[in-house]
């Protein structure tokens, strides 16, 4: 068969990598993918938000299977687009993406349907908000509504603080129309795990745990970012914990959407906090998560390509995913400067180092080529993943293999997984 991936980061080249393993697959193509993602398809520079052009090229090349990785377009509706032509498409509908489209959506189905979360108020008026805030217990979260790739969350200690986030979210709009609605939030405190599924609409599968590290600099501090690494499994995501998570907040989240006319076919990324009073949602994703993926997927023993038809056909409850018995940390090699500003086109080396060596990968994030030449082409650039026996051995092995890649504003995290040490 022959299977086009939308996105062009490091989500998209391990689903890429994952799809190549799989026998039922002859030609992978990616719109637009990257330097890494050449390695296992046909890049095609299409925009991931030019639907006319990608459903006309699936038709061209008699795509049978097209998976879309980023969040955009998935909001954007383009699955419908796919399915008004006839075109098989993995992920959730335009009425369905909006459980990660709209925070303030999520957060009134959680109330709705009594599914553990913060409490939270709703505004889409600065200076109803700027009331509120008056009155609140600090720390508090402001978010943004809409999608912000990954950083319209502010945590404000103070109420000085919080008065500047209203400011920098729904009057300076640093968000663009995301900021149009602001969900205020409690604080919670706890662990956070991330946990993805796969679901068909009915029946809801989940992955292995993981968890990622938002920040910016090392020991939690400075501006969020898309992610700057992950370890999978969580040591702190128990059997007991995902025996409460499944009763009372992943299967209710898609009997939820079904009951309000948003059947959910696709990928559901649980963010939980465990708290003291027990697990709660942070936030919903519709896709993949990155840089989860990079720690999941190279762990799942199943067939990716499988278990998607199951979903696209209703039968996800005959499925039975399994996950090596091993661990896995993926560090983000970023550009200098990320999440604000960075300098583009500089020459990466290295990439060599990872041929033929088994449990080690270098998924590309922010790469092109330039001529014959890999460069840097975003703030995160590589999700350098690595696995071992245990968690330990696994955050050795990737540590060691960042030094494998050379290029001269790399930047990451030197903490990736520390909390490992406290479980």
């Amino acid at each position: 068969m022959k299977v086009l991936i939308v996105g062009g980061g490091g989500r998209e080249h391990v689903i890429a990598w994952s799809v190549a393993k799989s026998p039922k697959v002859e030609k992978i193509y990616c719109a637009p993918g990257n330097a890494g993602i050449g390695e296992y398809a046909e890049c095609v520079d299409i925009g991931a938000m030019e639907f006319d052009r990608l459903v006309a090229f699936a038709k061209e090349k008699a795509i049978d299977l097209t998976i879309i990785g980023m969040d955009d377009p998935l909001a954007g509706g383009i699955v419908d687009a796919f399915e008004k032509e006839g075109l098989k498409v993995f992920g959730p509908r335009k009425n369905a993406a909006i459980l990660e489209g709209s925070k303030a959506f999520s957060k009134d189905l959680m109330k709705k349907y009594n599914i553990p979360t913060a409490a939270y108020e709703n505004f889409d008026d600065p200076a109803k908000a700027l009331a509120y805030l008056e009155q609140a217990q600090f720390p508090i979260v402001l978010k943004a509504d809409g999608l912000a790739l990954g950083k319209g969350v502010l945590i404000c200690q103070t109420l000085e603080e919080a008065k500047d986030g209203v400011r920098t979210i729904m009057q300076d709009k640093k968000f663009g129309d995301a900021g149009n609605t602001m969900v205020i939030e409690e604080f919670m405190t706890g662990r956070e795990v991330s946990v993805l599924s796969f679901v068909d609409g009915k029946t809801v599968k989940t992955m292995t745990s993981a968890q990622d590290h938002k920040r910016a600099k090392d020991g939690d501090q400075g501006l969020n970012t898309g992610g700057m690494g992950t370890f999978s499994p969580s040591p702190f995501y128990t059997e007991e914990i995902d025996a409460f998570c499944q009763e009372h907040i992943f299967q209710p989240t898609v009997d939820a959407m079904a009951k309000e006319g948003r059947p959910f076919i696709g990928i559901i990324f649980f963010g939980l906090m465990l708290t003291e009073k027990g697990p709660k949602v942070l936030e919903y994703n519709a896709r993949f998560g990155d840089p989860e993926a990079q720690v999941v997927l190279p762990r799942m023993k199943n067939d990716l390509i499988e278990v998607i038809e199951a979903c696209l056909e209703g039968r996800l409850a005959d499925v039975d995913l399994v996950f090596e018995d091993n661990a896995a940390v993926c560090v983000v090699l970023a550009s200098q400067g990320y999440p604000q500003a960075y300098e583009k086109g500089i020459p990466m080396y290295g990439f060599e180092n990872f041929r033929d060596k088994d449990g080690y990968y270098c998924f590309h994030a922010g790469t092109k080529l330039d001529g014959e030449q890999i460069v840097t082409n975003g703030g995160r650039v590589l999700g350098i993943t690595a696995k071992g026996k245990d968690l330990k051995e696994a955050r050795k092995n990737a540590y060691e293999a960042t030094e494998w890649i050379t290029f001269s504003n790399k930047y990451m995290r030197n903490d990736i997984g520390k909390a490992i040490d406290e479980a």
